[in-house]
């Protein structure tokens, strides 16, 4: 976004730069542009490169134990994968994730989520939930229809670091995941009024105009937006409920 903001304000520069400018002056301020645009460009690459090996030396050794959850061993690979994520997350926020500050912040957001995860997996697998080969196939060939061919499916999987039997037990955890929310969570069912109150809201926040939308037109999308938010705070009451019942030893 930096990169892109200052090549603007440059171009914008110049445009000013021409207009009061001889021919001779206009080739010279055109030229000196360039050049400028070419040196930001150069230096917000650097500081990409710079950023990104900050952000590589968060990551951890893939075969290290990041920790131990009721006997379960969590590995660096899992944290890694993880680390990205969070990292993603909280770059998006305008946060700068290279102090030390934010980077044991981050360690400990990607840990902490790394550990509810693996208490509700086994509470899942405690209740007995199953994914039948059905089940996952289905959700295998919904995910496969998003991609026009076979080949843009395989160069995703390599693109992921997955192989074809690493998604099916991803998808096999999504299943029994869903069958725990329904069946343990009761997650309350978003009523109209609730929903209507939620738009009202949202209007109000934003300000309405010639541009907001009908209520009636983004209705579903609300509601699919409002039980998210039901289901993350059962997720969450839940989490933290067996982490108090746990053996948790975090080892970085």
């Amino acid at each position: 976004m930096k990169k892109y903001l200052l090549t603007v304000l440059i171009g914008l520069l110049s445009l000013s730069l021409v207009a009061c400018n001889t021919d001779e002056e206009k080739e010279k301020a055109s030229e000196e542009t360039k050049t400028s645009e070419k040196a930001t460009e150069e230096k917000a690459d650097v500081d990409a490169e710079e950023m990104q090996k900050k952000l590589e030396a968060q990551k951890v050794e893939e075969g290290k134990v990041v920790a131990v959850v009721n006997g379960e061993e969590i590995k660096g690979n899992q944290y890694n994968e993880a680390l990205s994520i969070s990292q993603m997350q909280f770059s998006q926020l305008g946060q700068d994730l290279t102090t030390d500050d934010m980077a044991k912040q981050i360690k400990d957001y990607t840990l902490e989520s790394l550990v509810g995860q693996t208490l509700l997996l086994q509470e899942i697998d405690k209740k007995g939930y199953e994914a039948s080969e059905e089940d996952i196939n289905k959700q295998l060939e919904t995910l496969k229809a998003s991609y026009k061919t076979e080949e843009e499916f395989e160069e995703a999987l390599k693109t992921n670091n997955l192989t074809l039997d690493k998604l099916k037990e991803q998808i096999a955890d999504t299943v029994k995941y869903d069958q725990f929310v329904k069946n343990d969570l009761k997650v309350e069912e978003v009523k109209d009024d609730e929903l209507k109150e939620y738009y009202d809201s949202m209007v109000s926040s934003a300000g309405e105009s010639k541009d907001t939308p009908k209520y009636e037109e983004v209705k579903d999308t609300l509601k699919a937006n409002l039980e998210q938010q039901k289901t993350q705070e059962k997720v969450a009451t839940k989490v933290e409920e067996l982490r108090k019942a746990a053996d948790v030893e975090l080892k970085i």
